[in-house]
């Protein structure tokens, strides 16, 4: 099993992006980190290890990469300038990060599956509700998905179309149409430590998917399961076994 280090050029963000990448070869893995938005927190966390039967049977391709969280959803600064922030994270994802690893998989067309604990799992469906023709999976593992919280409850039409519990319940037609046919949405939490706050969402969120009849697994795991690393690496070792 192969680590490798990159630095790639962003045009959007203005500046290089770390990010980890781990395995030979399989199919592309899309690795969002929580709030520390470092690309080496799959890693020193244990999760890398945690999947390593999937990478040593080349079934998968994990790349880690970092985010800018700390200026957009955690930042600081007016609504306007945070959502501005995201903006150019979305073009680097969309346009320096998936045709490299496109390129770097030999798979000029292929279709990633992103995952991520925390703020991580906001991410991952986001890409997936937004881009479904380039994401077409989400394992999202204890988050939040009430964007506008980040913003003390306030919106703006930027933040609207990052938050899932504000834009999806509003889909309708040919924008419904092609989330249903090309997502799917692996939304999964605990009812132990430091879970309070994911629940109530997580449980939202799939009440809004199943409304939207859009393709998804919700799942709650018992007390014992917390807002922590052990618990994440069972979940994603169980439920990226059956997506890879």
């Amino acid at each position: 099993m192969s680590a490798k280090h990159r630095l790639l050029d962003s045009p959007s963000l203005g500046r290089r992006i770390h990010v980890w990448s781990f395995g030979e070869m399989g199919r592309p893995l899309v690795v969002f980190p929580s709030n520390a938005g470092v690309a080496h927190e799959w890693q020193k966390s244990g999760m890398i290890d945690a999947l390593s039967p999937l990478l040593r049977a080349g079934r998968v391709k994990i790349y880690c990469p970092e985010t800018n969280v700390s200026k957009s959803f955690s930042g600081e600064g007016s609504m306007t300038q945070r959502m501005a922030h995201h903006a150019a994270y979305e073009s680097f994802v969309l346009r320096t990060l998936v045709p490299f690893i496109r390129e770097d998989c030999r798979m000029p067309h292929a279709r990633m599956t992103a995952t991520g604990c925390s703020v991580g799992a906001l991410y991952s469906s986001i890409f997936v509700l937004k881009h479904p023709e380039t994401f077409e999976r989400a394992l999202c593992l204890s988050g939040r998905y009430r964007t506008s919280a980040f913003f003390g409850g306030n919106s703006n039409q930027d933040v609207y179309l990052n938050d899932p519990l504000a834009f999806v319940p509003n889909l309708r037609g040919a924008a419904l149409m092609r989330v249903r046919q090309k997502a799917h949405l692996t939304v999964v939490v605990g009812r132990g430590a430091h879970e309070d706050g994911c629940i109530p969402e997580t449980a939202e969120l799939g009440a809004v998917l199943r409304r939207k009849h859009i393709p998804h697994h919700v799942s709650f795991w018992g007390h014992d399961s917390s807002h922590d690393y052990p618990w994440w690496q069972k979940q994603a070792r169980h439920y990226l076994g059956q997506m890879f």
